[in-house]
């Protein structure tokens, strides 16, 4: 299949941009590695900001669909240190700013809006070669390839279409994170599902922390923060999902039981991921034929802006192409500039709350930062 635009990555902002070209009446394709859209959980709640997930979102014609997945309630937020103490509770306010959405149900309405076929599952790039004049060939996994006339590399933090634009690789910032889940925690992990509360668990202390979201159901989704070494765990199979638990959990000896829980019950296996960047003012010269958005381009450590930015990448990347007809090139060269100058504003705002959540001052300093005033320690 051939279209003028080709995607690589069925992430949200690779969806949105697919979507809003879609709207304009441009096809694309996407090209996405993962077997099929349930082939794994699709991370957590996310919250979308009026200034740009939202935006986005509108530009794509689906605002009514997202008000439907909102999650009500979900925006409070509780810190708690070790021994289960809460240390500040901090309550909807009411205002739905920042409405709480699953990640999943939010990829399948982008999926669900877009013409049958749009999405080429099972197609795990591995490398792209320049072929001149803008044009770009593109090797999958499984042998076979496809020639893009327009090239958007949106996949990830390990991007294969990024080589084409850069030689910047993500580096690691020192903290690991373990992923799990809990589900009916008010039936089966009540006491859990008591310390998470209404919206978001901030439990913390120097150099750990767990982070818990409330999602729908009364799923309970956690992630175990740990100030690391990059080789940690390097001596253990962590696809062992007892070995990797038991590990993890003796990170927290001596942490209030109802917490521990959230690592110990899982009903998942535990997922380790390493938290990694790219380096700060990612950018790069432009090239014709190609770009990136999202993840691919400007890397962070979580900070609540990730998914909101691809989303915008997406949307106004869609509507330069819809601008410029006939002009790929200036729609590009648009694009480019408009997203640098988002990316940096949000580097220069960025308070590095995902590291000071477990510094050595944890959890005061989260405390500090969330209420603008200093606490003892």
């Amino acid at each position: 299949m051939t279209t003028p635009v080709t995607i690589i990555g069925a992430g949200l902002g690779g969806l949105m941009l697919a979507r809003v070209l879609h709207v304009h009446g441009i096809p694309a394709t996407v090209h996405e590695a993962e077997p099929s859209p349930a082939a794994r959980r699709q991370g957590g709640l996310l919250d979308i900001h009026p200034e740009n997930g939202q935006q986005a979102l509108a530009a794509a014609g689906l605002t009514e669909g997202f008000r439907r997945l909102v999650l009500p309630g979900r925006e409070s937020y509780r810190v708690l240190d070790r021994t289960g103490t809460v240390l500040l509770e901090l309550p909807d306010d009411g205002t739905g700013r920042r409405p709480e959405v699953p990640r999943g149900a939010l990829r399948q309405m982008l999926l669900d809006s877009l013409p049958p076929g749009t999405v080429r599952w099972g197609h795990r790039a591995s490398g792209v070669r320049a072929l001149g004049e803008g044009r770009h060939e593109v090797s999958f996994a499984d042998g076979t390839g496809v020639v893009a006339s327009l090239l958007v590399g949106a996949d990830g933090a390990w991007s294969r279409v990024r080589p084409a634009l850069s030689e910047a690789v993500p580096e690691y910032v020192g903290v690991s994170s373990v992923e799990t889940f809990l589900f009916d925690g008010d039936t089966r992990h009540p006491a859990a599902a008591k310390a998470v509360g209404a919206g978001s668990l901030f439990a913390l202390a120097p150099g750990r922390g767990l982070l818990a979201h409330r999602e729908g159901g009364g799923t309970l989704h956690t992630y175990a923060q740990l100030r690391k070494p990059q080789d940690w765990l390097a001596d253990l199979d962590t696809a062992d999902a007892a070995a990797l638990t038991a590990r993890v959990a003796k990170e927290y000896e001596g942490w209030a039981p109802e917490l521990t829980a959230l690592i110990t019950e899982s009903d998942t296996p535990p997922v380790l991921r390493r938290i990694v960047t790219l380096p700060a003012g990612h950018r790069w010269d432009h090239v014709p034929g190609v770009t990136l958005l999202g993840d691919a381009a400007h890397l962070r450590a979580p900070n609540g802006e990730g998914a909101n930015l691809a989303m915008q990448d997406g949307a106004e990347l869609g509507q330069a192409l819809a601008a410029h007809p006939g002009d790929a090139e200036a729609a590009l060269a648009e694009y480019e500039r408009g997203m640098a100058t988002r990316a940096a504003s949000v580097e220069a705002d960025d308070d590095d709350f995902y590291t000071i959540m477990i510094d050595d001052d944890a959890p005061h300093s989260v405390l500090a930062l969330m209420t603008g005033t200093e606490q003892d320690s």
